[in-house]
């Protein structure tokens, strides 16, 4: 079984956060009450005996039925070590669950533990509606975490969720592609700058294109230029360095390094399958789409860790536990919190769900360490080898959608229909500064 990743990521994108949120939402700081320890379960076991009865609802997203045996074998170990608490788990589809969230919070009535992506979790928790997880957690608790991921829920200091599972891309390359242009398949390339280089010599040597991509916002991320401004309420990237970027990227269109196509998924495939590129970088879904379109690409085909851009990161996808700042119930729900994101926890559910894990113990586990030689088993070990740099890259604002959305558009008119770069960056910084305004 495996989570419909990419399905949950997109729709977490439409980042609306209605202003009925402002109104109801108090200050997280009112509510701290909790403990930062981590007591024993023999202790905690005697203490809650002696605690009321709490109950607390958790709500994730699309996760009902697939993995249901989880969570209830997760939710009866939490009963074992806090008798006194029980956990009423509902599960919703994306919508549904935001839709049902923010009117929680405008009422009042919200649930204690709540399944939110990095954006919307951003959104909300810079609208006082969640928890600041920082008050609650030890150094020591907070370093369980990969730091990029843990802090990519952090906002002006404050921590709005603990990072849960989490989505990695990989690249894959064509190995006797590779060996015909003189490169060495044993040491890939790991930085951005490394791939072009490859890319470039490929080229040359066979013919065969770097890889096949859809235009997005992501591609001022990966170069090190930021999307809008440090406080978020203007755009960023028609400067100077983001013109060099793009007129840099429009030179790999012109030699033919990246098709000049906005290739979705079908047609990265399509590219691969046919050996017109030698890199894919993506999902490791794509295994099974190249396994099935061409078995004998396949079989040459390897997996390494996806190198990183101009600022040094992956960017990921990432799933975080968040806890409503109207919860009536802080402190259990905070360590409720943290024991769905344990080590252990989290092991278990990339076991179930195929999913990264975003703690470091977890990953150090022979399931993610182990191969056997086939793609799938490299595909799983370069994943875990690229979460010490992953980082998720979000505007943390409510038109986030609509901004990535102007931005794609405008670099879409520069490399595919070779429109000037300066005219195109300022158009979309209007059109992005417009949304921020509304």
């Amino acid at each position: 079984m495996t989570v419909n990743y990419k399905k949950l990521m997109m729709v977490g994108m439409t980042g609306v956060v209605a202003s009925a949120m402002v109104v109801g939402c108090g200050k997280a700081e009112d509510k701290k009450t909790a403990s930062t320890s981590a007591p024993s379960a023999a202790a905690t076991a005697t203490s809650a005996a002696k605690q009321e009865p709490v109950s607390l609802e958790f709500w994730t997203i699309s996760l009902q039925p697939k993995f249901n045996d989880y969570f209830n074998k997760l939710i009866a170990d939490y009963k074992v070590i806090h008798p006194n608490v029980s956990i009423d788990w509902k599960d919703f589809p994306y919508d549904a669950l935001q839709s049902k969230l923010l009117t929680s919070v405008a009422s009042g009535n919200t649930p204690d533990v709540v399944n939110l992506n990095t954006e919307l979790g951003n959104q909300m928790g810079s609208k006082g509606a969640l928890v600041d997880f920082n008050q609650y957690l030890k150094p020591e608790e907070k370093g369980l975490y990969f730091d990029g991921i843990f802090n990519s829920t952090v906002l002006n200091g404050k921590a709005y969720g603990l990072p849960w599972y989490t989505g990695l891309s990989l690249m894959f390359y064509n190995k006797k592609l590779v060996e015909k242009a003189g490169l060495d398949p044993k040491n890939p390339p790991k930085t951005m700058d490394e791939l072009i280089s490859w890319a470039t010599q490929i080229k040359a040597k066979t013919g065969a294109s770097g890889w096949a991509e859809q235009v997005g916002a992501k591609f001022f991320t990966l170069e090190g230029v930021p999307i809008l401004s440090a406080d978020k309420k203007k755009a960023a990237f028609n400067d100077a360095k983001g013109i060099a970027a793009v007129e840099a990227k429009v030179k790999l269109y012109k030699d033919g390094i990246n098709p000049k196509e906005d290739a979705n998924f079908d047609k990265q495939v399509q590219y691969y399958s046919s050996e017109q590129v030698a890199f894919q970088l993506s999902g490791s879904t794509f295994i099974n789409r190249i396994k099935t379109a061409a078995p004998e690409i396949y079989a040459n085909t390897l997996a390494a860790p996806i190198p990183t851009g101009k600022a040094g990161d992956r960017t990921s996808n990432t799933m975080n536990i968040a806890v409503p700042a109207k919860s009536k119930n802080v402190k259990e729900a905070v360590e409720f919190a943290k024991f769905v994101t344990n080590a252990k926890a989290q092991l278990d559910f990339s076991k179930a769900a195929n999913t990264l894990p975003s703690t470091k113990d977890s990953a150090k586990d022979v399931f993610f360490t182990q191969t056997d030689g086939t793609l799938e088993a490299q595909a799983k070990l370069a994943s875990v080898q690229g979460l010490d740099k992953a980082t998720d890259a979000l505007l943390g604002v409510e038109k986030a959608a609509d901004v990535n959305k102007a931005v794609q558009k405008h670099l879409q008119n520069v490399f595919l229909n070779n429109a000037d770069v300066k005219t195109e960056l300022d158009a979309a910084a209007k059109e992005v500064n417009d949304l921020l305004a509304q």
